[in-house]
């Protein structure tokens, strides 16, 4: 049995990829800060991070969701400490999950990593600039891992989901949140198990010829 590793796997769009994971017979393990997770770990924590990938053992696929919208503000606004908060979990927590299980799937010569970008690394949400600068380095690190890896067995892949129905944007403000939903053409958030079926493809063997890549999953809100 293949085992996955979901970071932020307690709520969310993380929740429904552990779900979907488990359904399709893949033994799950979800990462989160919540003390119900299995592993309690705050991905920005180096050895935190380490420490839980010990205990894990083997993983072949990696579910990289753990984020965080960051602050709601002009970018002039933007606190120091909140905008390197948001790159802490949102960037630093993918480059260190990543580091720290890749080698062990390179030498299996097999494994999946799925990186949760957002719309907004592309097209960039004003009032939401950290979360927006940090999802274009999900996107940018997810590029070069795969390339780095693309003769390996071991598939990089990244999503970019436009507006969904999840806790954290819970914490949007209503006018950030109506205008990105206006933004939509089918006019309407994305359900989490929408996109979880993309990333149960994307962490299969039938993804086979696809690496590097960013996949839109936004509605039809995509531009490029």
């Amino acid at each position: 049995m293949r085992r996955a590793v979901v970071t932020g796997g307690m709520s969310g769009l993380g929740a429904a990829c552990a779900e979907r994971l488990a359904d399709e017979g893949l033994d799950v393990v979800r990462l989160d800060v919540t003390p119900d997770a299995d592993e309690v770990v705050d991905v920005s924590d180096e050895a935190a991070v380490q420490a839980a990938v010990a205990r894990v053992g083997r993983v072949d696929v990696l579910v990289n969701s753990a984020g965080v919208v960051g602050p709601n503000a002009p970018l002039v606004d933007v606190s120091t400490s909140d905008w390197e908060r948001t790159f802490a979990v949102n960037v630093t927590g993918t480059f260190l999950m990543c580091r720290t299980v890749v080698p062990a799937m390179v030498e299996a010569g097999w494994g999946r990593v799925v990186n949760l970008a957002s719309m907004a690394g592309k097209d960039g949400n004003p009032g939401l600039s950290a979360y927006s600068a940090s999802k274009a380095a999900v996107i940018a690190l997810t590029k070069s891992l795969g390339k780095e890896l693309a003769t390996s067995g071991v598939l990089v892949n990244a999503v970019t989901p436009a507006v969904f129905e999840t806790p954290m944007n819970a914490t949007t403000a209503p006018e950030v949140l109506d205008r990105l939903v206006s933004l939509i053409p089918m006019r309407r958030l994305g359900r989490p198990e929408e996109l979880a079926a993309l990333v149960a493809w994307l962490a299969s063997d039938e993804c086979s010829f696809s690496t590097g890549a960013v996949y839109d999953i936004s509605g039809g809100r995509a531009t490029y």
